[in-house]
């Protein structure tokens, strides 16, 4: 499910390029060869785009009701941080996992590393500094800083995948360590940013880390080699408990539990009705009967998540 924040993102380039050169697509064919539970023909290209689609926004809902449930258990609010908690780990656990078999995301450790790479090359160089050099322009100092510092940790992902790719093909050096991880905290409240242009790039941002975490840990869940596993696990570590809990806590990405309840369950209203129904159309259309019961059956689920939500909120209502 992906929440609603300040826009709904399209299909096409904006949406595959966080963990992709721009242009590029998240479950392209790599030559590794498939990893897991990948027979049959490959979707078609609209439909791999919609499962792109549907993935970001996945792992997008999974990191932010982590974030809600944390709310909500400050507030005292334990039934309804459990409510989060189980429909974050059905976004990430069943949906997000059957769209990425369906796209053939993981290959061998090889392509993954390599697909991580061209993710993090144009984060490291492009993506996060064009962020920082607006936000400065545009007087988010504190975001800049942020972008700046992120670019940096990702530079970082980008110097272990190379090294861990030419272990495994020449035998030379080692596959290194995950780097430490700093957790942040996220606490309600307003957006600590000022500027429109700084809310976007925070909002692409936290997409394509939520996506980053989620990707690494599907490929740590399929890696032949132990370390290499380690590696991917971690990075994936960093993107969801620094970086998006950083971008999500200037975006203002959590508020009172009864904001965050009525955010969830537009999110939800959306994607049960429009871009799941519409994904399945286009998919028996073009002949992938798999993708279409893939997206009826979480049209169906999200329907669900909305109603549970709704009735979260009205018994906030009534205390």
């Amino acid at each position: 499910m992906r929440l609603l924040t300040t826009r709904v993102l399209a299909t096409g380039a904006a949406t595959l390029t966080l963990c992709a050169p721009p242009g590029g697509a998240l479950a392209a064919p790599l030559a590794d060869g498939p990893t897991a539970r990948t027979t049959g023909r490959v979707p078609k290209p609209r439909t791999l785009a919609d499962l792109n689609t549907s993935m970001r926004g996945e792992a997008f809902a999974y990191a932010s009701y982590r974030l809600f449930a944390a709310q909500a258990r400050r507030e005292g609010l334990r039934s309804t941080a459990r409510l989060f908690d189980r429909t974050a780990r059905v976004e990430l656990a069943e949906h997000f996992r059957e769209e990425a078999m369906l796209s053939r995301l993981a290959r061998g450790d090889a392509a993954n590393l390599r697909n991580a790479i061209a993710g993090e090359s144009y984060e490291h160089r492009t993506m996060y500094p064009r962020f920082a050099r607006q936000a400065r322009a545009d007087g988010d100092r504190a975001a800049a800083a942020l972008f700046t510092e992120i670019a940096r940790d990702e530079g970082g992902h980008l110097r272990r995948f190379r090294a861990a790719l030419r272990f495994l093909q020449t035998g030379r050096g080692k596959v290194p360590a995950p780097a430490k991880v700093t957790p942040e905290r996220v606490q309600a409240g307003p957006p600590k940013v000022r500027a429109r242009r700084t809310m976007r790039n925070l909002d692409t941002a936290m997409h394509g880390e939520a996506l980053a975490h989620a990707k690494y840990m599907w490929f740590a869940e399929h890696a032949r080699n132990r370390a290499v596993a380690r590696l991917f696990r971690g990075a994936a570590a960093m993107e969801l408990r620094e970086h998006f809990a950083g971008e999500a806590r200037l975006y203002g990405l959590v508020r009172a539990t009864r904001a965050n309840l009525a955010r969830a369950i537009a999110g939800e209203r959306y994607e049960s009705r429009t871009m799941y129904p519409r994904f399945a159309r286009r998919a028996k259309a073009a002949g992938d009967a798999k993708a279409a019961a893939r997206f009826r059956h979480n049209a169906a689920d999200e329907a669900k998540h909305m109603r549970a939500f709704q009735r979260a909120l009205r018994r906030l209502g009534r205390g």
